[in-house]
């Protein structure tokens, strides 16, 4: 799993877990929702800033996008 895929997965499980829109979360983070969108999906790398802001609104730590899950 590359660090877009281990980004994507982890903002989603967030985003689900804090019961959020892409554009509710794209609205607290100050981000265009398209690019949620887009960055669930794997298509763009999210710069440090962006997961950084994302993580915010979220209320974690950016690390904790960026961890990758555990084998089963």
């Amino acid at each position: 799993m590359d660090i877009r895929e281990v980004l994507a997965l982890n903002l989603r499980r967030r985003r689900h877990a804090a019961g959020l829109s892409q554009e509710e979360l794209a609205h607290r983070a100050g981000i265009d929702r398209s690019y949620i969108s887009a960055l669930e999906r794997s298509v763009y790398a999210a710069g440090i800033d962006v997961v950084d802001r994302l993580a915010q609104a979220l209320g974690v730590e950016a690390a904790d996008l960026l961890k990758r899950p555990r084998e089963a």
